[in-house]
């Protein structure tokens, strides 16, 4: 079967790109007009906070845009940090967690365009509930985030409407 063309490739890679931005974009809608106490607030009997969700998926695609580059062998996800994984630190703001969002799409955007191959099969960190390296390719650890960000923008939409009912349906529509 001969190899899919250098458009086929490029426009893959432009398409993984806009869907990342597209569901980026429904998760920051969710958080129109939300300040930082807001995004610190409770609203369901869960933990979950806006602020926490949009520090989990910042560091989510800081963790695994690493692996893809730096596809270490002998990497171990750092349980250490869990504890503060899904809170917005003292100091952190929305603004300051969205702009480091922003450099990190745009991070992302550059490394998709400029990775050597999508099906590459790279290692992933074991962690305590999975022990044994896993292999994924480069494709499916892009994919890896994009879940991360479409599993958490349900959340967030939930915790939004309990705050104060607005949804990101009607946002995105007014």
């Amino acid at each position: 079967m001969p190899a899919p063309s250098t458009e086929r490739r490029d426009q893959e890679r432009e398409d993984l790109i806009a869907m990342l931005a597209s569901q980026r974009e429904l998760f920051r809608i969710t958080l129109r007009g939300i300040d930082d106490a807001q995004a610190r607030q409770r609203s369901t009997v869960s933990e979950l906070t806006l602020g926490g969700l949009l520090h989990h998926l910042v560091h989510c695609e800081q963790l695994w845009t690493s692996v893809i580059v730096e596809r270490d062998e002998n990497s171990k996800l750092d349980v250490s940090q869990f504890d503060s994984e899904y809170r917005m630190a003292p100091e952190e703001t929305v603004e300051g967690l969205l702009k480091e969002w922003d450099t990190l799409a745009d991070n992302t955007t550059r490394l998709i365009r400029e990775v050597d191959d999508l099906d590459v099969s790279i290692p992933t960190p074991t962690s305590p509930w999975g022990p044994e390296r896993v292999w994924w390719t480069v494709r499916f650890t892009l994919l890896h985030i994009f879940r991360e960000i479409a599993h958490h923008s349900g959340h967030a939409d939930i915790i939004r409407e309990a705050l104060d009912g607005a949804n990101s349906t009607y946002q995105r529509a007014g």
